[in-house]
């Protein structure tokens, strides 16, 4: 069969390069790269437009548009997955002594449906037992589906207003930040020791927790299907040895836990599956 020729707006790892600068190549798949930074930025456009053929979607963002009936196709591939607690960051000389004293704090994220803040809410209401409305969220952005309302207890940042500036000043109690962290002698981590809380969130479920996955429009996977199995293929190629669960099995745990933690926090117009996630793509892809 013919080949295809594929706009894709995927982040540059270790685990994707050599898919991008063409060292992991395939006759019947030809990608032309988009380059989004940060690479959030690419997942509205996606979700909203169909803009690319491939594109890097969190996990949040995937499941809430899949909710809302949004013609993607997921592809059982991680291409980010990290402990979230890092990422959670008080002043130095506050008051916050550990993840318990928030309740009733102000806490700061760049978008109520951002994939960290989902996974260090569920964790704040299993682990320490303060749920979402527990806390009063600050947020900077919308979601990035469109037809998605933040529930009440969320309160938009005056325009202008910059969370990093707002946390340094006291305006916010904590702030959740994403993979790029700011270098602050200033700010300390809520988690005394990130990496220990991180290690008990995999002792309780089994997995670290999963950031970035990889979907398709779905036009593409039904006239296609050969060519989104072979890109699948050359996904999980390019991963090598990368320690990032691959398949539907091994994605299955962390899929289901985002789930409930998305209806728990008011992301989802509705409940899902498991297996409504993985609808679409094409068969004999496990």
């Amino acid at each position: 069969m013919s080949g295809a020729r594929l706009s894709a707006a995927l982040g540059r790892y270790a685990n994707t390069a050599v898919l991008l600068d063409g060292r992991v190549a395939s006759p019947l798949v030809a990608l032309d790269h988009i380059e989004v930074k940060p690479i959030s930025r690419a997942f509205a456009p996606m979700v909203r437009e169909l803009r690319f053929d491939v594109s890097e979607m969190a996990i949040a963002t995937f499941l809430m548009a899949k909710a809302w009936g949004k013609d993607l196709v997921l592809l059982p591939v991680a291409v980010v997955a990290r402990f979230q607690e890092a990422a959670l960051l008080c002043r130095a000389d506050g008051s916050i002594g550990g993840p318990a004293d928030l309740r009733g704090r102000r806490v700061g994220v760049r978008a109520y449906s951002q994939t960290t803040g989902l996974w260090l809410r569920g964790r704040m209401q299993e682990a320490h037992g303060i749920a979402p409305e527990d806390n009063a969220w600050v947020t900077f952005e919308d979601a990035h589906v469109a037809e998605y309302r933040d529930p009440p207890f969320v309160a938009r940042a005056a325009p202008g207003q910059d969370m990093l500036a707002m946390l340094r000043g006291g305006e916010l109690d904590a702030a959740i930040f994403g993979n790029d962290l700011p270098g602050d002698a200033g700010l300390r981590t809520v988690f005394a020791d990130p990496e220990a809380a991180g290690r008990n969130f995999v002792a309780a479920h089994g997995f670290v927790p999963v950031n970035h996955l990889v979907v398709v429009r779905g036009a593409l996977a039904r006239e296609r299907p050969d060519i989104v199995t072979e890109l699948t293929r050359m996904l999980r190629e390019a991963a090598g040895d990368a320690a990032l669960p691959q398949g539907r099995a091994a994605l299955g745990p962390a899929i289901a836990l985002a789930i409930r933690y998305a209806r728990e926090q008011g992301l989802l117009p509705r409940d899902m599956t498991v297996e409504e996630a993985w609808e679409g793509l094409p068969a004999g892809i496990g």
